[in-house]
């Protein structure tokens, strides 16, 4: 009896699920959830910036230190970091491959068209890319500290004063913010409906929910450089 060649050999689950449209979305909105969930504690940890420089430093040597004694030090942030990036290179890779596959589907541009997405899902893609960028910019400037100069190790606190004391600090950070809000708008509901959450009965209060979660984070977000830049934090 003949062997079986490499070519007869069927796929594994898995690939077959990722290679499908719908393996897909689910990737990119399951991923996409991961994210918003990060967003909510890290605005949360954020905004303890306004209790002053001993709580916020204080948060920021916790995240070193949390899960001991079980974990030693940092392995905890590190933990939440290679989940958060590996949710970033998911939902990447998976949009990307989407927006190539639905390209191809459709060749030729439409005779007529017509505005049927809303601002938010026409501006996904830019979204995601101006993202992308700010998360790599994010991390060399308050994690890293190589472009903020008056950075100084261990002053997590003074650092974010430092990065906001900057006009461009500022513009780089509220448009950012401002991206992630019209993103998660979006991106709330259609994950929702990927993973069959949503109905006709549903959409409403999801929608709310996407729009009143966009707009928390947002808020929460720019709120920082805001109070920076009048005094309210120095």
């Amino acid at each position: 009896m003949a062997l079986a060649t490499r070519t007869d050999r069927k796929p594994s689950l898995p690939r077959t699920f990722w290679r499908s449209t719908v393996g897909k979305k689910t990737v990119m909105a399951v991923s996409g959830l991961i994210m918003i969930a990060y967003l909510v504690a890290h605005v949360m940890g954020n905004l303890k910036v306004f209790f002053g420089p001993g709580e916020f430093n204080a948060y920021g040597h916790w995240l070193r230190t949390m899960g001991e004694p079980v974990l030693h030090y940092e392995w905890g942030l590190w933990i939440a970091r290679v989940v958060l990036l590996s949710a970033v290179i998911a939902h990447g890779v998976s949009a990307y491959q989407l927006s190539r596959r639905d390209i191809r589907a459709r060749p030729t541009a439409y005779v007529h068209k017509r505005r049927r997405a809303s601002y938010a899902t026409r501006t996904m893609r830019w979204g995601g890319v101006i993202v992308a960028l700010f998360i790599v910019w994010h991390i060399l400037d308050l994690t890293t500290l190589t472009v903020n100069p008056n950075a100084q190790a261990g002053h997590p606190y003074e650092n974010v004063v430092a990065t906001f004391s900057t006009w461009y600090g500022n513009v780089i950070y509220i448009v950012a913010m401002l991206a992630v809000g019209l993103h998660i708008r979006h991106g709330f509901w259609s994950a929702a409906q990927t993973l069959g959450v949503g109905n006709a009965a549903r959409d409403r209060v999801l929608k709310g929910i996407a729009n009143l979660l966009a707009l928390a984070l947002t808020a929460g977000f720019v709120s920082v450089p805001v109070a920076v830049m009048t005094g309210v934090v120095s």
